[in-house]
């Protein structure tokens, strides 16, 4: 029951945290889109920002937004295979089907809690795959520790492709240093803060050793370790480079085939939509149910470096967000949920079957 408060608290914390964010983004875009009606002398009335939103949303073309979810649907067929070919180096063949549904299914959970989806992913293909949950762990840790060196190498790619069109915004905005500047004061007092809770941890380490919250963790860390060797003895490096490769590719073009979809955005290039993709995907990394408001905020902030208006950055974001969100994450979660004990029926009843006799 306690647990359960926790989870509900906690859920109820990260949507607020992200409702709160994406209000704050609403509300700025729409100041300046009733500043931009007034300048037309459109009536207050008649200048409604979630009513734009939601006209946008229902003329967006229904063609490429359906190749959006092919792209998510091929990007995760790809993590599937991969994080299969780390559980096959451990000595274990989980189906492919099983992968695909549990990484959705992580998904679906992490809209609820931002991060548990790892640990639902991988205690889901633990159970119906009959593997140690700590191995799988360490090889889900190791899938997460690969995804964020991509996003870094995909990060300086965007940096490098559009250094000019970032550095000048910046010049543009150099208010932003003097925030900074204003707010050093508290940036020291985080660091002293940061500094003073690892030398606690580091005072009080023989104690932690002794909980059984280390032990877990350091299980997990072993599984790591282990997951991160069994990269160097793959059989076939190639092919999961490759897979790897294919994971980002296809997320990009999650970001660029949905350009097509909006008229404002359609004629924008490939490389603005690299860093649109890059800005949005830290956004997606912030702790917010999915992103929620995060991305929404940092979509648009990007989709401005190139001349869009907020209140059309703001409802492209809010198209490719829910696009994703409902038409990838929940509909297929929902799915798997459904799906995940059809399929590995016999694995459930044979191990139910099992617990009796012993």
């Amino acid at each position: 029951m306690k647990k359960a408060l926790t989870n509900i608290l906690k859920f109820l914390v990260f949507l607020s945290v992200g409702l709160v964010i994406l209000y704050w983004v609403y509300q700025k875009q729409n100041a300046a889109y009733q500043a931009e009606c007034g300048l037309k002398g459109i009536p207050a009335a008649d200048c409604s920002l979630l009513q734009k939103v939601l006209t946008d949303f229902a003329s967006a073309d229904v063609f490429w937004l359906l190749v959006v979810l092919v792209c998510f649907t091929i990007s995760n067929i790809s993590r599937a295979s991969r994080w299969n070919m780390l559980l096959q180096q451990l000595g274990f063949q989980p189906r492919l089907i099983n992968g695909f549904l549990t990484v959705i299914l992580g998904y679906f959970a992490n809209l609820g809690l931002p991060r548990v989806g790892e640990v639902v992913r991988a205690g889901t293909m633990a159970r119906y795959e009959k593997i140690p949950v700590e191995k799988v762990m360490g090889t889900v840790v190791v899938d997460r520790v690969i995804d964020v060196i991509s996003i870094l190498i995909v990060t300086a790619l965007a940096l490098a492709l559009e250094f000019d069109t970032l550095w000048a915004f910046l010049q543009e905005n150099n208010a932003i240093g003097e925030k900074i500047s204003a707010n050093s004061t508290l940036l020291f007092v985080l660091a002293g803060l940061g500094v003073a809770g690892l030398l606690a941890l580091y005072l009080l380490r023989k104690r932690i050793q002794q909980t059984k919250i280390y032990e877990k963790i350091s299980g997990i860390l072993l599984g790591f370790v282990e997951g991160l060797q069994t990269i160097g003895k793959l059989d076939r490096p190639f092919l999961f480079v490759l897979h790897s490769i294919n994971i980002w590719v296809m997320y990009f073009l999650m970001t660029y085939v949905c350009f097509f979809a909006f008229e404002p955005t359609a004629a924008l290039s490939a490389s603005v939509a690299l860093v649109v993709f890059v800005f949005g995907g830290w956004g997606i990394v912030i702790p917010s149910p999915g992103g929620m408001g995060t991305y929404h905020f940092l979509a648009t902030t990007a989709l401005g470096f190139y001349g869009v208006a907020g209140d059309d950055g703001f409802s492209w974001s809010n198209i490719s967000f829910f696009t994703i969100q409902i038409g990838c994450n929940i509909s297929i979660g929902l799915l798997a949920l459904i799906l995940l004990p059809i399929i590995n029926r016999e694995k459930v009843e044979e191990t139910e079957s099992v617990s009796n006799r012993g």
